[in-house]
């Protein structure tokens, strides 16, 4: 269970965050759909961030959840942290400056996921951040480069709602399925990060120039399933069969079906039973099995 001197660090990660973000408080809050008054008592330490609001507020002030609550963004914990070479690129720059290229990536994020790499063009990114196109190409040179900070975007939201919410959770079967459930392709930006996924094994099929970044991005998503399951051996609870076979007959199952989703053959909610069945009936140990 986190101390008090952990809710104060976050609390004080939480104000810098937010200082150095270039946005006022009450628009933070306006961002991330919380009251002021409760941003305030939480931004004191008086009122505790749940889950889903450390991972908007990390979203809209451009840090990890794992530095909003470890003070790093390499900090171990129940998900594995991506390189960082793929998480959104640091730059050297004013407040005012990563705010705006945030807002581009946020953007071009959407209108990637939602038409296609084919089908947006850097002036169309611009007209959604009422920029100029020439502003956006002063943030980046070519639209293959937003492309591939998109995908460290996807990277870093998943990260995100995996530290956010899976250190909170104990019992191995649950913490299991509540990572599978966090990475469905589900509402509207569930689906949208499934589409820059899939866009980019398209990509990296053919061109091989963004294949690590890619790797790497997928090796960490990967890691994190396989430890979740060795905890889960360890605790006694699942089978005791290579957890490195067992992370991949999962993540290729969630791949094939993430697909099927994506191309409007399956729901999430679909998907999700389908996934939960194969755990119960290939991961975790049958009742009265010895621990």
């Amino acid at each position: 269970m986190a101390s008090a001197a952990d809710h104060a660090g976050l609390a004080e990660r939480a104000r810098v965050s937010i200082r150095n973000s270039g946005l006022a408080q009450r628009e933070v809050a306006r961002h991330i759909g919380l009251d002021e008054t409760k941003l305030s008592k939480a931004l004191k330490g008086t009122r505790r961030f749940l889950p889903a609001e450390l991972t908007n507020l990390a979203d809209v002030t451009g840090v990890t959840v794992n530095w909003l609550i470890s003070g790093s963004d390499q900090s171990q914990g129940p998900s594995v942290p991506p390189p960082a070479k793929v998480l959104p690129t640091r730059h050297r720059e004013n407040n005012e400056q990563a705010l705006k290229r945030r807002a581009i990536i946020e953007a071009a994020w959407w209108l990637l996921a939602r038409r296609g790499y084919s089908a947006v063009r850097i002036a169309d990114i611009a007209y959604v951040c009422e920029m100029s196109s020439a502003t956006v190409h002063y943030y980046f040179s070519t639209k293959r480069e937003i492309f591939a900070e998109a995908l460290r975007y996807s990277v870093k939201l998943a990260f995100d709602r995996q530290i956010a919410e899976l250190h909170t959770i104990s019992d191995p079967v649950d913490r299991l399925k509540r990572l599978i459930e966090l990475q469905l392709p589900a509402g509207d930006r569930g689906h949208a990060e499934w589409s820059i996924w899939l866009q980019t094994w398209a990509d990296v099929a053919v061109d091989e120039s963004g294949k690590e970044n890619h790797a790497q991005g997928y090796r960490r998503w990967y890691q994190t399933m396989e430890d979740t399951i060795l905890h889960g051996q360890q605790s006694g609870v699942f089978v005791d069969a290579p957890s490195g076979e067992l992370a991949m007959d999962l993540t290729s199952l969630m791949d094939g079906l993430g697909i099927k989703v994506l191309t409007g053959m399956l729901t999430s909610d679909q998907m999700f039973s389908h996934i939960q069945s194969f755990v119960d009936r290939n991961i975790v140990k049958p009742q009265g099995s010895p621990q």
